[in-house]
């Protein structure tokens, strides 16, 4: 590790460690106002040239995003690309501004390495996400994720609406319809409701004149019955890839935290097995169809390798990071490289799927 890396590390270890004496919300938007501010220790180290991934028709200089959920409002994705993320995914944005749920509504389970959460798609809306896509000037690829209004009459209107105003700022469009948060939400993942909302996003993309990648946001918690026919659907609907997947309202048997019987999305390392299986039936369901991006309990390089293996192009994380720090990307990043080289991959693409090979 270089001088420079060893500073990057502390400042990142001393930085999570108060804020983690803060309530979870307060230290995201205190974490926010820093990273807006330039006081987050940039830039980040470069990623391996190994690590350099081609995917819907983009390069990536590294596999590694940011989840949705850190940047709902689309305030920083410069600044988190400078932290070392390939990628970053912004949102859940909505047409309107919503406040979401009632607080306290994020629960650390520290024993268990997660977060449990019930915020309910809390943004500041469209416009507001518009204005700051519209002006961003730095380079990376930027993913926007879009959802329905809570109190919406017409959820698919919705995403039309937020597809429209929102693909000609976009890299790629993330369609949010698994969280667990949004009452009904997730009806829409299945059947004829998920073929209506493909359809009228793919309409929608069109009248916006921009043709950014569309992808659909499934649950961990599905089937694989169901993981097939999202597939299906995804495919004939003209979807270019999924994201798999979002958090977990099972997974509470072995958790140790006294927060575990909090109500909402489960995230973090509790996930990391789960979310893996569904992307690997997603994988060999799609038979190379779709693109896979795999989320969910990666805190490691190894993690990160066993979503590749599994059928994951790009990965994502967002809990660790509360954990560990900004210094974790880095970390991932080189201990992946290793790996990739261990088994002779000259590059990321070479191991996509290589554990049903």
């Amino acid at each position: 590790m270089t001088d420079f890396s060893r500073s990057f590390a502390s400042l990142g270890s001393i930085g999570t460690a108060l804020l983690r004496l803060l309530d979870p919300e307060t230290a995201h938007k205190l974490t926010i106002l820093a990273v807006r501010a330039g006081l987050a220790p940039f830039p980040a180290p470069t990623p391996p040239e190994r690590l350099a991934v081609r995917a819907f028709g983009l390069r990536f200089p590294s596999p590694i995003g940011l989840a949705a959920g850190f940047d709902k409002n689309a305030e920083v994705p410069a600044q988190m690309l400078r932290l070392g993320f390939g990628f970053v995914e912004v949102g859940t944005i909505t047409p309107r501004p919503q406040p979401g749920n009632s607080r306290p509504r994020i629960f650390r389970l520290e024993e268990d390495r997660a977060v449990i959460n019930r915020l309910g798609f809390n943004n500041k809306g469209l416009e507001a996400a518009r204005t700051r896509l519209a002006n961003r000037v730095a380079a990376g690829i930027v993913a926007v994720n879009v959802g329905a209004n809570k109190d919406s009459a017409d959820p698919v209107a919705d995403y039309a609406t937020c597809i429209r105003a929102l693909a000609p700022h976009a890299d790629l469009l993330v369609l949010n319809i698994s969280s667990p948060n949004t009452p009904g939400l997730r009806d829409l993942q299945l059947g004829a409701r998920l073929d209506g909302l493909l359809a009228a996003a793919m309409a929608s993309r069109t009248e916006s004149h921009a043709h950014p990648p569309v992808l659909v946001k499934i649950a961990p918690d599905l089937e694989e019955g169901d993981v097939n026919a999202i597939v299906d659907a995804a495919v004939s609907g003209g979807a270019d890839g999924l994201v798999v997947g979002n958090t977990s309202v099972r997974l509470r048997e072995d958790l140790r935290s006294a927060r575990r019987g909090e109500s909402g999305g489960l995230s973090g390392r509790p996930l990391l097995r789960r979310s893996t299986e569904v992307l690997g039936q997603a994988y060999r369901a799609a038979g190379g169809r779709l693109t896979l991006v795999g989320v969910g309990g990666i805190s490691s390089g190894a993690d990160a390798y066993a979503k590749i293996r599994a059928g994951a192009t790009l990965v994502e994380l967002y809990t660790a990071l509360v954990y560990e720090g900004p210094d974790l990307v880095a970390r991932i990043q080189s201990e992946l490289a290793e790996l990739l080289a261990r088994d002779g991959c000259t590059s990321v693409a070479d191991a996509v799927g290589s554990q049903w090979k």
